[in-house]
Order: structure tokens, then C-alpha cells, then sequence
């Protein structure tokens, strides 16, 4: 992609780019005493829902358009950038109308390509900056997609949010982080910049400090975070929000490391690496042989492929014996689910009748 950087006038082009404010602009003077707040405190971009999507109905939707001149108040008395969200076509008309300055699009509308394509249209003929968070669900491609659909617009300054992906289960995180596909994303897409969004993914105001300083390990280019002039009393994502004060101290407070920064030690262990992921690739041919041969003794003597006692047992011993060792039962437990699978298939190759040469008589 020929991306234009981010630039704002003012806006120191030092990682990490920041941008702070309430999850929902409730009231004009809350509005307004979050921004004085954070101002005071060095941040130069504003961010407020004016629009919100709500899981279920019945709970704060957002104050609408009334709120996008409460941004304009916010530009007129700080001279700070404002940001919003957009769902919908007339939503961008609207914030485009009242000079919003940035606008991201939502985990929810990022999901749907009919959405983001309206989004899109809407956008033609225009130079704002535009933010696209990951689709709630962990999908490379429909985040990808969505992006290319802005890009396809005309719009130049472009840039990623990571908010994390919802899950069932109830896990630490209100969102899972799955590093590896803003990760890939960066591989993929390497001149979009990635902001991270801490309070997304963690749900609680504890965890803001350390997602932030793991994004900017990972070397994420931003921070989209809430911050609030009073998040006990906020009206939506109260648990989530921090004050200006804790926002100004957990930035202070971040290392920022510079990935140019590459000694000789580094590059000795990085050559130990490739050499481990070299032996890694070699036993798992090796370990694929066998298990091609098991395919042709299940064959033989017509023996389901499926062995899902065997299966448990391996999954059991493998994730007791990798804890102990010091690695996660997640991790342990993707790698021999892609193991299996991947012999499952080796064998199927061997099972399956193939049809003779020339095709079916």
C-alpha cells in the first residue's frame, strides 16, 4: 500500500502516537473537563463516541450528532485534534461536516463488508485520517479487507486499531490480544501503522499499563486509550476508563525501545533460533513419516484413522509435561492440534482411494 504517514501539525512523530478520552461523550461539560484535562497533560488528540453500538438494547447509544459540536468546542478551546467513531455512511457525512479531524471504524462494522464498503464510498474525495479496528472475531483476512476497501477510497492516511477478539469463554482479558495477527498484519502490511487499544482488550483499568507496554515492545506505532474526568461515574465501560493523572503517569512511564538497536550478541542468538526452528522443521518431517506409515497399517488392516483415546492421551501428557517446563497449556495445546491435524491429513492422502489417471470412467 502508498501510505501517507499520519502527520498532525503539533504532533510529535515519536512513537508512541497518543490518543486519549472518554469511551462516550455523555455531556458537554464532561465533554469538555476530560479534554482540559488531558490537554494540560501534553495529549494532542481528543477521542470521544458520539455513536455507540451497543450488544444489547436499552443501554447508552450515544448522545448522536448533538455531540460532534461538543468536539468542536473541544478543537476551538484546547486546540487538540478530535477523533470519533463511525458506523454508517451518515455518520461520516456528519463528522466530516463538523470537522472531525480523525475517524475510526468499529470492531462490529469491520465485520461486515457491505458496511465498510458504504463507509467507504462515503469517504471518496476526502483526506481524513481514518482508523480501522480488527473485526471482533480473529480474522486476518475480513481486517484486511476492510482496510483495503478505505485504501480503495483514495484515503491515504490509514492506520490499524488492535482492540483484541471477543470470546465465549471468560478469560483475563475482556477481548483475547492474539498478538500474532496484528503481528502478521505488520508482516503483511508493513508501512500501515498499528495502534493499540489497551482498554479494549483488557477491560479493566489494571491491565491498561501492561498491554500498553507490550504493544510498544512489539513495536506498535500508537495508543488509543479511555481516559475520563470521572470513570467511576462514566455511562458506559466505567471499569475500562482511567483519569487524565493515571493516563499522564502509565505513559510516563513506558520503555520505548528502538528496534534499530541491533548488537552482535543479538545476532548470535538470533542464528541459535534459526537453528532450533531448522531441527523443528526436520522432526516434524521426520515425526510426518511415521505417522504416513501408521496411515498405511491402518490401511492394511482397515483401521479407522480417528483414534481419539490415543489423540486425548497425547494432548494430556504433552500440555502436563510442558508446564512443568515452563510453557503455556494454550500454546502447547495449538501446537499438537496443528500437529494432528496435520498427520490426520497425511493419512486421509493414504486412506482415500485416488481416481485412476484420465479421470472417472
Amino acid at each position: 500500500m502508498d501510505l501517507q504517514p499520519l502527520k498532525l501539525k503539533g504532533v510529535s512523530e515519536e512513537r508512541p502516537l497518543l490518543i486519549a478520552g472518554p469511551c462516550s461523550a455523555e455531556t458537554e461539560e464532561q465533554v469538555l473537563e476530560s479534554a482540559r484535562q488531558l490537554a494540560a497533560r501534553g495529549i494532542k488528540i481528543f477521542r470521544a463516541g458520539i455513536w455507540k453500538p451497543r450488544t444489547k438494547p436499552g443501554g447508552f447509544e450515544g448522545i448522536g450528532a448533538e455531540g460532534l459540536q461538543w468536539l468542536k468546542r473541544v478543537k476551538a478551546e484546547t486546540g487538540m485534534y478530535v477523533a470519533t467513531e463511525v458506523a454508517t455512511a451518515k455518520h461520516v457525512r456528519e463528522a466530516l461536516a463538523n470537522d472531525i479531524d480523525i475517524l475510526w471504524i468499529g470492531a462490529r462494522t469491520s465485520a461486515n463488508p457491505f458496511a465498510m464498503q458504504e463507509i467507504a464510498d462515503a469517504l471518496k474525495g476526502t483526506d481524513v485520517i481514518v482508523l480501522v479496528k480488527n473485526p471482533v472475531n480473529p480474522d486476518l483476512d475480513l481486517w484486511i479487507g476492510a482496510i483495503e476497501r478505505i485504501y480503495n477510497a483514495g484515503i491515504r492516511r490509514l492506520a490499524a486499531i488492535h482492540r483484541g477478539f471477543s470470546t465465549f469463554d471468560k478469560k483475563i482479558y475482556r477481548n483475547l490480544p492474539h498478538w500474532h495477527i496484528p503481528i502478521e498484519l505488520r508482516r503483511l502490511l508493513p508501512n500501515l501503522p498499528i495502534i493499540c487499544d489497551p482498554s479494549h482488550i483488557g477491560g479493566r483499568r489494571e491491565l491498561i499499563a501492561p498491554i500498553c507496554q507490550q504493544a510498544m515492545d512489539l513495536n506498535f506505532d500508537g495508543l488509543i486509550i479511555e481516559a475520563h474526568c470521572n470513570p467511576d461515574k462514566a455511562w458506559s465501560d466505567a471499569a475500562q476508563q482511567i483519569t487524565p493523572e493515571v493516563l499522564d503517569y502509565i505513559v510516563s512511564t513506558l520503555v520505548i525501545r528502538d528496534e534499530k538497536q541491533s548488537t552482535e550478541n543479538l545476532a548470535q542468538l538470533r542464528r541459535q533460533i534459526d537453528e532450533h526452528d531448522e531441527k523443528l522443521i526436520e522432526t516434524l518431517v521426520a515425526r510426518m513419516r511415521v505417522s504416513e506409515e501408521i496411515g498405511t497399517y491402518k490401511k492394511e488392516h482397515n483401521i479407522p484413522i480417528l483414534q481419539t483415546g490415543r489423540y486425548d492421551e497425547i494432548l494430556q501428557k504433552y500440555t502436563s509435561k510442558a508446564q512443568t517446563l515452563g510453557l503455556s497449556e494454550d500454546f502447547i495445546k495449538t501446537v499438537f492440534v496443528a500437529i494432528h491435524e496435520e498427520s490426520v491429513r497425511h493419512q486421509m492422502e493414504i486412506l482415500t482411494p485416488q481416481p485412476p489417471e484420465g479421470g472417472l470412467a
